[in-house]
């Protein structure tokens, strides 16, 4: 049986991995590592390490003033280490149960299916702790929609960003965008322009401490192109192009070199590690970075993340 003919995604339950396969697609859902662990278009990887949900920036010069990291640091502790508790499959719409081994033996060499989601349960370390559910759906035309939940608890301090972070294996090239002109943020885009704009610099703003930055509000749909890869064997290396579009209403994003963490760490940009990776934070939530007053002053409050309150948002890859 071909599956591209039938139009059908060809589904292998492994002991530590969930594999979902299709015309010029490969995804590999890892019950171990607890996320998306390999996105493989046309022969080419887009991802090196497991999407999670995200939950710091990098302190700007106001968050220090108005001392975001005492108040919110928790959320520190959480962006770096998450527990997955729960991991689901669903196959045409129908809960697989137990996916795991033994279990897993009572699927055949060959599954298929029309629609496949996966749906992860993250839980924080900090305390009060809390939940985010993350569930990717693929079609069998290979497009991965996801959808974030963050549960709000009460006595949680304010949330400095949510999102989903994506580490690509190699620096991308570029990426082109639909959405507000330049650096925006939630008090910063009056002054932007809508429109369709191409980034060629993923460098971060030369600011005099490495800080959060280059993060575009309202977005439509954003594409990073990428021609390196990790494969040595590798011979074709032509432009390669992954597209996140949002599916009912825009999302923020930001695309860099580096991790929150990795940018938190250097007090100068020559303590920043080469340049090697691509991080793509894909957001439903930023807070602003005021600037009242001198850089002291907190966050206007409409500007601000209510970590008591649920976020939920989506967008597709392809």
């Amino acid at each position: 049986m071909d599956y591209t003919d039938k139009k059908k995604l060809r589904v292998a339950y492994g002991d530590f991995t969930f594999g979902v396969h299709g015309g010029g697609f490969d995804y590999t859902f890892s019950y171990a590592q607890g996320g998306l662990e390999s996105i493989v278009k046309d022969g080419y990887e887009w991802l090196y390490r497991c999407p999670k949900p995200t939950f710091w920036r990098a302190l700007t010069d106001n968050d220090r003033g108005n001392r975001l990291h005492i108040k919110s640091g928790s959320w520190l502790a959480a962006d770096v280490f998450i527990d997955c508790k729960k991991v689901e499959v669903i196959m045409d719409k129908e809960p697989q149960g137990n996916v795991l081994a033994p279990d897993n033996n009572r699927y055949g060499g060959d599954v298929y299916a029309d629609e496949i989601i996966v749906k992860y349960t993250y839980q924080t370390i900090i305390n009060p702790s809390t939940t985010v559910e993350v569930a990717y759906t693929v079609d069998v035309s290979g497009k991965i929609t996801v959808n974030v939940h963050y549960i709000g608890v009460k006595g949680l301090p304010q949330l400095p960003v949510f999102g989903m972070r994506f580490i690509m294996p190699t620096l991308a090239d570029k990426y082109m965008y639909e959405g507000l002109s330049g650096e925006t943020y939630p008090d910063r885009k009056a002054g932007a322009v809508k429109g369709v704009y191409e980034v060629k610099d993923l460098s971060l703003t030369p600011y005099l401490v490495p800080q959060d930055c280059g993060v575009h509000m309202d977005t439509e749909w954003l594409e990073v192109t990428r021609h390196t890869s990790l494969d040595n064997s590798r011979k074709d290396f032509a432009p390669q192009t992954l597209k996140i579009g949002s599916t009912d209403k825009p999302f923020a994003f930001s695309c860099l070199p580096y991790t929150a963490v990795e940018i938190e760490n250097a007090t100068h940009h020559e303590e920043l590690p080469p340049a090697r990776r691509t991080v793509l934070c894909v957001y439903g939530a930023v807070r602003g970075v005021g600037g009242i007053d001198s850089w002291g002053s907190d966050v206007g409050q409409e500007c601000q993340i209510d970590a008591e309150k649920d976020i939920e948002y989506s967008f597709y890859i392809c």
